[in-house]
Parts: C-alpha cells; structure tokens; sequence
C-alpha cells in the first residue's frame, strides 16, 4: 500500500493531479472559514449548538453554515438543480433528445444545471438571510444587507461549482463528490476531540461508546463489501471469421454492481428532504412552517421513513438512467454475443432487466438500512457529540472507493501495480 502512494509521487502528471486537487480542497476549507460581515459570531454559536437539522445541514457545508461563511450554502444548490434537470430530462423530449445528441446537447443541459444552481442559490440566500435576521444574529438588519449576503451566498456557491468542475477536469475524482467528503472529514476531528473530552469528566459512558465504535467500524466494513459486491451475467461470444482472422468465442460477463448508483442515491435523497426542511427553518414565525420544520427534523420518524423511501426511489431512478439492458442486448447480439441458457433478443433484454431489479432492490434496502441505522443508535445511546451518521459513512466510503479506482487505474495504465492487491 505505501508502495503505492510513492509511486504516485513518482509519476510527473500523477503527481500534479494529486497536488492540484489537495490544493483545491485547501482553498474550500479557507474558503469556509471567511465569514460574511456584520453577523454576532456568539449569537451565532448559540443557535447552532441546538443542533438538529442545522448540524446536519452544517454536516454539508463543512462547517461554513455555522460559522455563516462566504461557503455557507455549499454544494446542494447545484446538486439540487442537477436532480431536477435529472428528472426533468427523463419527462421532457426535447431535453432527452438533446442527452443523446452527443457532446453539444450534454454541454447544453450543463449550462441550464448552473443557471438553474443560481436560481436555487438566490432563493436559499434569501431565505438563510431573512431567517438570521429573524434570530438576531445580524447586526445590520436591512434591505442593502440583505442584498449584499445573497450576491455573497451565491457567488460563493457559484465559486464552489467551478472549484468541483476544475477538480474532476484537472485532478483526481469527482469534484463535488470529494468537496462533500472534505467537508465531513474537517468536522470529524473537533467532533471526536470534544468526544473524548466528556468521557474524560465522566459524561460518557466509555463503555457505550466503545460499542458504538465497534458497531460503526463493522458498518464501514459492510459498506464497502456492498460497494464492491456485484453479480457477475455470463456472456459467451460465437466465433467469427472475416477474411483470414477468426474474431470471438471466448468467455466474459457483465457486470452488476449491487450499489449501482453508488453515493447519489444519498445525496440526491439528502438534497430533496434538506430543501424544504431548511426552507420551512427560515420562516419559523408560521405555525404550518414551524410544524413542517419540526416534521422533518433529522432522526425524527418521519424524516428517517422518507429518507428510506427516498433512497430506494433515486437508487432504481439512477440504476434505469446510468444502465439500459436493452442497449446492452443490441450490442450483445451485434458482436455475436449471448447468455449461456437464454435467447438472444427480447429474453436477453427481459433476463438482464429482471437481474438487474433484483440486484438493486438488495442495494437499495441496504444503503437505506445504513443511512438511518446510526441515527436510530445516536437516538438510543445518546451520544450527539460525535455525529457520524449513516449518510456521511455511506458518502465517505463511496467516494474514497471511487477515487482509489481512479488512481489505481492511472497507475495500472501506467504499467504501476495498483492499490488492490489480487
């Protein structure tokens, strides 16, 4: 294994990737340490240290909504405006057609994904701001400071949708993907420092959250046997000749991820139940708002019953975008190819598909099993302080994995031996 990381550093445009993106994840964190001016910082704290669904939002941000930084919307604004144009091109033809006419047509869907993030950033920014005022934490209440926070709000989420797309194109792995999961991990540490300060004065049970630990590292380990776990479709190509050659007859497989979608199942199901919570959060003065606010508060029953839901959805939603079996069919029969046992054609294509449902459903149940599980243990053990819940180990996981497949297969392209050892 560090035989591997060295080699990474000996490899010039290996080492450049890996640089450029530590670098960018350096400027997200410096980023969200900048506060927004005229704001009581100590006020702040206080209405934060309630925790709920503000820790959870925080959770997101890195930190930056509770300090109210320049970053404090984060990433879910372009997230939420990439779910819409998700569901919007699966509903509109003209957007469809304009998916499958190659590089253009994605490039056009990309341009109305970020108007649509500044659209989505405005209107959070506004609400965020008129919330703060409403709790007194801004020192300057007004039209102009209202003004100046949703420009700061929004160009900052801007700011950080340029900063993903510049890590996927010049660094190592999904950029928004490995922000969030910068943002987790910077608030792990002050969370287990102040952890590990009350089990030292007696307010935690040392032995409760030793099993709490060992059920969480089981539950990490489980995640990443399901994240690598796949179901494995025989293929057997006919031989063919053309000309002098002889083309075909050997054996393959298709493979089946049983977590297909991976993490965006969780962030898109996090994204649709954190925009209305957070916006019935900034107008608390309505009864209906508070009550909607108080409904879908993490860890309460039926925030954690539509979460379930909504995870199992967006897993088979993601699954029929990302992997058609009837495409896969087509190409199969072109090249000769078929499944041992079934015929090519219409049972290939209904094979394939019945396969693939199952194998989703056994992925979908599972990542809504680990995504409310720890919020149920944190309810019954109650330990608050060291929140690390289902949704940040399953985007944890999912994007550590993915972006040591990424160096692994640059370093295997590269004639290097991989982080994998088989």
């Amino acid at each position: 294994m560090w035989e591997s990381l060295l080699k990474l550093f000996r490899i010039p445009d290996l080492k450049r990737k890996v640089i450029f993106t530590f670098l960018m994840l350096l400027v997200f964190r410096i980023g969200s340490h900048i506060p927004v001016p005229g704001i009581d910082s100590r006020a702040l704290a206080d209405v934060f240290a309630q925790g709920g669904l503000l820790s959870f939002l925080d959770m997101f941000a890195g930190g930056a909504l509770g300090r109210f930084s320049i970053l404090a919307l984060g990433i879910m604004p372009y997230i939420n405006a990439s779910i819409i144009m998700q569901l919007l091109t699966s509903v509109i033809p003209k957007l469809e057609e304009l998916s499958r006419s190659g590089e253009e047509g994605r490039d056009k869907i990309t341009q109305y994904t970020r108007w649509g993030t500044i659209l989505l950033a405005v209107i959070q920014g506004f609400g965020i701001t008129v919330w703060m005022e409403s709790l007194g934490v801004i020192l300057t209440p007004g039209w102009g400071y209202r003004i100046t926070v949703i420009l700061t709000l929004t160009a900052g989420s801007v700011f950080l949708m340029w900063l993903g797309d510049l890590i996927s194109d010049f660094g190592i792995g999904n950029g928004i993907s490995l922000i969030i999961f910068g943002g987790i991990v910077a608030r792990l540490l002050p969370q287990a420092v102040s952890t590990f300060s009350l089990i030292q004065v007696g307010e935690i049970n040392l032995l409760l959250f030793a099993i709490f630990l060992i059920i969480g590292i089981l539950v990490i380990a489980t995640v990443v046997a399901f994240q690598e776990a796949q179901r494995r479709i025989p293929v057997q190509y006919a031989k063919r000749v053309v000309g002098r050659r002889v083309y075909g007859g050997q054996s393959t497989h298709i493979p089946i991820r049983v977590i297909q979608g991976g993490v965006i199942p969780i962030i898109f199901a996090s994204s649709i139940l954190l925009f209305p919570a957070t916006i019935a959060q900034f107008f608390q003065e309505s009864a209906i708002m508070n009550s909607i606010a108080n409904a879908l508060s993490p860890s309460s029953p039926l925030y954690l019953t539509l979460y379930a839901a909504l995870i199992i959805f967006f897993t088979f939603f993601y699954t029929a975008v990302t992997f058609n079996p009837m495409d896969l069919a087509d190409n199969m029969k072109k090249y000769g190819g078929f499944i041992p046992g079934i015929r090519p054609g219409r049972p290939t294509i209904d094979y394939i598909d019945r396969c693939l449902s199952r194998i989703t459903l056994w992925g979908a149940l599972f990542l809504a099993f680990v995504a409310i599980t720890p919020d149920i243990m944190v309810r019954v053990t109650g330990i608050t302080t060291f929140y690390f819940g289902g949704t940040a180990i399953i985007i944890m996981v999912g994007v550590a994995i993915e972006t040591v497949r990424q160096l692994e297969a640059q370093l295997l392209m590269r004639h290097y031996e991989g982080f994998i050892r088989r």
